[in-house]
């Protein structure tokens, strides 16, 4: 199999590599000045930062179709702080579990923990007290319904994904990128104290993208997968079994946005469905190319799924700023 470059890195739901910049900060601890900003960044790099960008994507639009035609700029950044806090914490407690397969896994050799750069209980410790915060805080400055959601998102990523799926079954990322999509429904609930249909469709459609997006990475990456003992799907089945499942979940995400577009304007319905088209085209085009024995290019998935979820996002956001008629306002 052939394959493209490394990423450098990208969004929700994609396990962050270690970057040339780690390997910096790492030696760089002769002096004083030196060994803070190794340390700081060590706690950094422990949140995942580039994981969390499309989680906090994702809660923008949320909050706009929510309370269409009208942006209240205080909640949105009150929201997405308290959230990028929960989100750093179940990445950060998640480094702790995964301290162990994380030394092993090349791409990620050079995480804190597996390196040593910061002792493990004071990551749990650290994982913690972000977890609390994002409670407290969402609470003050939204609603307790939007600071329970967080926690239990943290508990459910926390004990359910990285604890139980992630090293048992080839589903994990399916069940487990449930916490992926919560961010959604805590950006709505913060709006509206409430939970309906709108956010559950919203949070379908990152369901259903996390597992191409993933599986993609993961026929990468499926030999650092197979040395550290997680069954990921490209190291249990063949190529051809990923790449039609990759496709299944593809279609999956397409209709589930698709679904939302009775809740939206016309800006939203062209975008998703010029987003879908693409996102499918290139999808069909990867399992294709293994039926026909191509070289194939995983990471051009990976990179096109970020880019779906992306476009989509911002397509909604502008939808509900505008406020024009809902589709559904015509029938």
């Amino acid at each position: 199999m052939r394959t493209g470059h490394r990423p450098s890195g990208h969004g929700f739901g994609s396990p962050g590599g270690a970057s040339a910049s780690d390997s910096k900060v790492a030696r760089d601890t002769t002096t004083l000045w030196g060994r803070v900003t190794s340390t700081i960044l060590a706690y950094v790099a422990l949140t995942k930062p580039r994981v969390i960008e499309l989680l906090l994507v994702a809660t923008i639009p949320a909050m706009l179709l929510a309370d269409r035609g009208h942006i209240d700029l205080v909640l949105i950044l009150s929201t997405l702080f308290g959230g990028w806090m929960g989100a750093a914490s179940a990445n950060s407690l998640n480094c702790v579990v995964d301290a162990d397969i994380d030394k092993v896994m090349k791409r990620t050799a050079l995480r804190p923990l597996a390196r040593q750069a910061v002792p493990t209980k004071h990551a749990f410790i650290f994982g913690m007290t972000l977890g609390v915060a994002s409670f407290v805080w969402l609470w003050w400055r939204a609603n307790l319904l939007a600071g329970f959601l967080v926690v239990l998102t943290i508990a459910f990523y926390v004990l359910v994904y990285t604890m139980v799926l992630k090293r048992r079954t080839w589903q994990n990322v399916i069940w487990g990128g449930a916490a992926g999509c919560m961010p959604v429904m805590v950006g709505w609930a913060a709006v509206t104290g409430s939970l309906s249909w709108e956010p559950v469709v919203l949070f379908l459609i990152i369901f259903f993208w996390t597992p191409p997006h993933t599986w993609a990475l993961a026929m990468r990456y499926k030999e650092d997968y197979k040395a550290a003992g997680v069954p990921m799907l490209p190291v249990i089945a063949s190529e051809k079994h990923v790449t039609k499942q990759i496709v299944i979940y593809t279609w999956a995400t397409v209709l589930a946005s698709l679904a939302l577009v009775p809740a939206a304007g016309w800006i939203y319905a062209v975008v998703t469905l010029l987003a879908g088209a693409w996102f499918l085209f290139v999808a069909h085009q990867l399992y294709n190319s293994v039926r026909g024995g191509a070289p194939i290019k995983p990471l051009k998935l990976f990179l096109q799924s970020n880019n779906y979820l992306a476009v989509v996002c911002c397509g909604l956001a502008v939808d509900s700023v505008l406020g024009w008629n809902t589709i559904a306002s015509y029938f």
